[in-house]
């Protein structure tokens, strides 16, 4: 192989590696504070962690390989922030949980095979969407200011990290607010002597036995499927057409809906197609070459599997961090997602009072009839444009 060769095919790996980085260290936080809210123990956090790390990095492989195009996957985080959005609300339980994530994954599966599934969720108007993704995602923005008031000191280097970052190593941003935080809290637990367990350090995985329930199926599945879809399959393909690359539809959701119920049991809530971290992958930093740069997507994908490992050791830092401080980089990592949902659901003047009803009630977290805000949103949202909606010109 010659040097020039060697570079060619080295630009695509390293592009792999960081995409891999920045997607898992940017927003695993958010996926614990999603899975505790809904009822996951440390230990069943940390395998949902783990199943979903593993399928979607195999899934990435087996995708990429398959379409010699740069396609990687991801956990769904705007639906894990929907779910820790739900917090005291929820009340049907772990196994519930377990079976809407099940049912996600099923209907992830049928819409690659069934077509007017998917053009059915293209129909949902953009700014409802964006207004209740943006509802969903208020509750975990707010994390870095409650954080802020309640250990100062602790909070106070992460933000300037972070910010210092955002202005000169935007990409790095969040990594380097995590590595900041892991640091805060390793300082924070040495000067308070408080006793760490290494029992949990090691990734395994838990098995629950899904159970059904009514509320959680309406109020967990329904909404995730939508925000899943709406902020991650859809924004994801159109990154991919972006740089010149035709996304396997009927295989990737059939790859991200099998893998979504396999990773069920074990904890892990959605595996959808990546979004803003595919810009890693099939953009020039990933080679001049485009005809190789699907080279990434496996080097993703195992880069992922390495990664998987970290799991354990993660979730038990994160229970033990003082003050919601992993929640507070989790609410920083949702800063930009949050930004731009509150501009897509508001620019427009003709769906502004419909958006602003959906976002009011996704970000209310209100019950009713055991079901959450984010399905509520969307059911009012879409009401009230279908009323206010203006009538059409005539011809």
């Amino acid at each position: 192989m010659t040097i020039a060769s060697q570079d060619r095919l080295q630009q695509p790996i390293i592009a792999g590696v960081v995409t891999a980085l920045v997607g898992f260290t940017s927003s695993f936080a958010v996926v614990i504070a999603g899975l505790r809210a809904v009822g996951a123990s440390p230990e069943q956090a940390a395998s949902g962690l783990l199943a979903l790390t593993v399928v979607f990095g195999l899934g990435a492989v087996v995708l990429s390989v398959r379409s010699r195009a740069p396609v990687t996957l991801a956990w769904s985080t705007p639906g894990a922030a929907m779910l820790a959005g739900m917090g005291a609300s929820y009340h049907a339980g772990w196994p519930a949980a377990v079976g809407a994530f099940l049912l996600v994954g099923l209907a992830i599966l049928m819409t690659g095979l069934v077509p007017a599934l998917g053009e059915l969720i293209v129909r949902i108007p953009t700014p409802i969407a964006q207004a209740m993704l943006a509802g969903v995602l208020l509750t975990l923005c707010l994390a870095p200011m409650r954080s802020l008031v309640e250990v100062p000191l602790l909070t106070l280097p992460v933000l300037a990290v972070w910010l210092t970052a955002t202005r000169w190593l935007p990409r790095w941003a969040l990594p380097l607010a995590l590595v900041t935080a892991l640091v805060v809290i390793g300082i924070h637990v040495a000067v308070s002597g408080e006793a760490v367990s290494s029992a949990n350090w090691l990734p395994t995985l838990t098995f629950t036995v899904p159970t059904w329930d009514v509320g959680a199926v309406v109020g967990i599945a329904v909404p995730l499927f939508i925000v899943t879809m709406a902020s991650q399959n859809i924004p994801g393909v159109a990154v991919l057409s972006s740089f010149g690359y035709v996304t396997p539809w009927r295989a990737a959701m059939t790859v991200t809906g099998v893998g979504t119920m396999v990773a069920a049991p074990f904890g892990g809530h959605a595996v959808n197609l990546a979004a803003l971290s595919a810009a890693l992958s099939a953009g020039e930093e990933a080679g001049p070459d485009r005809s190789r740069r699907w080279i990434a997507g496996v080097s993703s994908g195992l880069s992922y599997l390495f990664l998987a490992g970290l799991s354990g050791a993660l979730v038990t830092v994160a229970a033990i961090a003082p003050g919601g401080l992993v929640e507070a980089v989790a609410g920083l990592a949702l800063l930009g997602t949050f930004a731009s949902a509150v501009v897509g659901a508001f620019t427009a003047v003709a769906t502004r009072v419909p958006a602003a009803l959906t976002f009011v009630a996704a970000a209310s977290g209100v019950t009713f009839f055991g079901i959450g805000g984010a399905f509520w949103g969307l059911v009012i949202g879409l009401v009230a444009y279908g009323v206010l909606r203006p009538d059409p010109e005539p011809a």
